[in-house]
């Protein structure tokens, strides 16, 4: 169900008389940027392409600017920004907490928390599980563009139950566009504050028992003909920010051969039914060097990786998860989606020894049939 309100600003003419606080993931892609910010329109744009994504929807950017104006915080918050000196570190990280703390503390007009809450209980009504636990997502407007790095930069919040603890997680989202490195990154690069809104993605989580990273390209040396999957036990949190040390995985794209390196990984992030949250664990040692992903499951990830490349036409940074409940092929979801930024934005030319990605295929397609005949 979406709660729809009469047209108040410009920011998305294809939506008609209407402009929605709530969107669901499949109603918006590319073409809503501007109202669901980058991350919730890929994730609009996978199912499109028929790519198992969690459930779940948008808090728009329509929402978050009627927060400010209905609020009375834009002005007070332009005014902040504005004072603001690139150089003076103390100043933006004030600047930072003051305008945090004034989303913080600033109440929802209740048509939008209405809207929120009647979206979330029906995603628990869709999932058939009361109090459903979601992740609460960040999506701004400037995020996933080729050539910035925007991605990151604001707060992701995994394993939230409840109508009330999402409204509060959506706000925080929010206030996260105003973290001092957000900050500071759009004022480098150029980009006024003004016309960076956020979104905020509310999505099913998955039950990790392995979660991680894949690139339709392998990021060290930009050969197309790899996928390189990364994962580690657990929710995928500490794979993406560094924390853990993952398994990898090099799969050929065309004879679908595993290289595989196994690491020692030494903690996961999983849900702590006792304490009610999240939490970062010791891994049992006889589990920390065990390989942390099934070949079969290696082998369609690596199927998921090709389809979204060749969906989007361009190297994909692709953020996965395995639930623990499924059963294979069933257990395999994608939760994220961007263009990757390295390779893809240097000149094309061949990547190993001079040689194309068909060159260096059809090489070993004919050290096959040396070897098998």
């Amino acid at each position: 169900m979406l709660y729809l309100k009469p047209l108040t600003s410009n920011l998305l003419h294809s939506y008609g008389v209407y402009m929605p606080y709530t969107l669901w993931f499949q109603k918006a892609g590319k073409e809503a940027l501007n109202l669901v910010g980058g991350k919730n329109a890929s994730l609009g744009e996978l199912i499109r392409a028929d790519i198992p994504v969690p459930p779940g929807f948008s808090v728009t950017t329509e929402a978050y600017h009627e927060f400010l104006i209905d609020g009375n915080i834009k002005e007070k918050i332009e005014k902040i920004l504005s004072q603001i000196g690139l150089q003076d570190v103390a100043s933006l990280d004030d600047a930072s907490k003051t305008i945090r703390e004034l989303i913080r503390t600033t109440s929802m007009p209740k048509r939008i928390e209405d809207a929120i809450c009647s979206n979330y209980e029906a995603l628990a009504q869709v999932c058939e599980v009361p109090d459903i636990p979601v992740a609460v997502r960040s999506s701004a407007t400037a995020e996933d563009l080729p050539g910035a790095s925007f991605a990151g930069q604001q707060d992701t919040f995994l394993w939230v139950r409840g109508c009330e603890e999402v409204l509060d997680k959506t706000k925080s989202c929010m206030s996260s566009l105003f973290t001092s490195r957000a900050i500071s990154y759009r004022m480098k690069m150029g980009f006024p504050h003004e016309k960076v809104l956020i979104s905020v993605g509310v999505q099913k989580i998955v039950d990790a028992k392995t979660a991680g990273v894949m690139f339709t390209l392998n990021p060290v040396n930009g050969d197309p003909s790899k996928v390189i999957i990364e994962g580690s036990w657990g929710l995928g949190e500490p794979v993406v920010s560094g924390q853990v040390n993952p398994d990898k995985f090099v799969v050929d794209k065309v004879t679908k051969e595993i290289v595989r390196t196994i690491s020692q990984k030494w903690i996961e992030c999983i849900f702590h039914p006792e304490k009610g949250m999240v939490c970062h664990l010791d891994i049992p040692r006889e589990r920390q060097e065990i390989q942390c992903i099934e070949d079969e499951e290696i082998h369609e990830l690596a199927r998921y990786a090709k389809r979204i490349e060749e969906y989007y036409r361009s190297p994909q940074d692709i953020e996965w998860a395995i639930d623990k409940h499924r059963p294979f092929p069933l257990n395999i979801f994608m939760v994220q989606s961007r263009p990757e930024t390295v390779w893809s934005q240097k000149k094309k030319e061949p990547v190993l020894g001079k040689k194309s990605a068909y060159d260096l295929l059809m090489e070993k397609a004919l050290q096959r049939i040396k070897i098998q005949s």
